[in-house]
């Protein structure tokens, strides 16, 4: 791990979509008259944290340099920013640490091992970016065949966004592809040195107007446990906590399962799980460089 290059443009970009979020009763100010703009003006962003107006100024116009913790921790108060937005503020100000491009993950016998333990829960091996590097076979079928599209396809952000049979498959469409593209932007800065990162977003990008949609907001979001709401094509309506299993937080590597809300979703699962059973217990998916193919579970 290495200290963040400062990028200075982006730290603006992200200035500007809080500031517009923040209205002047949000931190004790009056209305005023009619504004031009939403949220509140640089000048009362920068006397309430205490700075000059023409260096917040710079600061959005990515021209301020070497801003202090204590000025960036004061901006973050204003502008009312979360622990995940605070993190994101100061690595885009070059005070994170940054993933240094290295081997993909490799594939562990133990891991594969957890996903077939796991079953009748959908669980799969995935690193920070949502390539897919292994699954068992409830989640391999849940929405349709993983092993049925080309490998550099195997990623779930791609899927979700593009791939109609797994776009179908939200209930809650708008919620899981913003919070999706809210982890990808908090996490970003950090692997800007990344072929595989930089190729995901500008394929999504080219590919996806909602994921520029979203994208262009700088929503910002961190991994957290998640009731979600599915519909299989297999086995019906779905409502699961969507949680995460670190393997390695620093790299972003982590297990993936989702455990039924409900007595029926259980059921469910397990309707699903006996569908699938000639299946072996886990497929390797080849997304990040694992190998490709399937294999028997542990």
């Amino acid at each position: 791990m290495t200290s963040t290059t400062p990028d200075r443009d982006a730290l603006g970009a992200f200035l500007r979509a809080r500031r517009a979020r923040v209205t002047p009763g949000d931190v004790g100010l009056p209305a005023g008259g009619r504004r031009r703009t939403p949220g509140l003006r640089r000048e009362e962003v920068a006397q309430l944290a205490g700075v000059g107006v023409t260096w917040y100024t710079w600061l959005e116009q990515g021209r301020a340099k070497n801003a202090s913790d204590q000025v960036l921790d004061a901006v973050a108060r204003v502008l009312r920013l979360d622990a995940a937005e605070h993190r994101h503020l100061m690595v885009l100000a070059g005070r994170g640490t940054a993933a240094e491009p290295g081997p993909p993950m490799d594939l562990r016998p133990e891991h594969t091992a957890v996903l077939a333990k796991l079953l009748p829960y959908p669980a799969a091996v995935q690193t920070d970016c949502y390539d897919l590097v292994a699954a068992n076979r409830t989640y391999r079928y849940l929405f349709a065949d993983l092993d049925a599209y080309p490998v550099e396809e195997r990623n779930c952000a791609w899927l979700m966004f593009t791939e109609p049979s797994w776009r179908n498959s939200l209930v809650d469409e708008e919620t899981v592809l913003r919070d999706m593209t809210a982890r990808l932007r908090a996490r970003q800065p950090e692997h800007r040195d990344d072929p595989r990162w930089h190729a995901l977003i500008n394929r999504l990008r080219q590919e996806s107007p909602d994921f520029v949609r979203h994208w262009e907001s700088y929503e910002v979001g961190a991994d957290r446990t998640q009731l979600r709401h599915y519909r299989s094509p297999r086995v019906g309506p779905l409502d699961v906590q969507f949680q995460s299993l670190w393997l390695d937080r620093t790299r972003g590597e982590r297990i993936i399962v989702m455990t039924p809300d409900d007595a029926a979703t259980a059921q469910r699962l397990e309707r699903l799980d006996s569908l699938v059973g000639a299946a072996p217990d886990w497929t390797s998916l080849g997304a990040g460089g694992a190998a490709g193919g399937s294999a028997a579970g542990a």
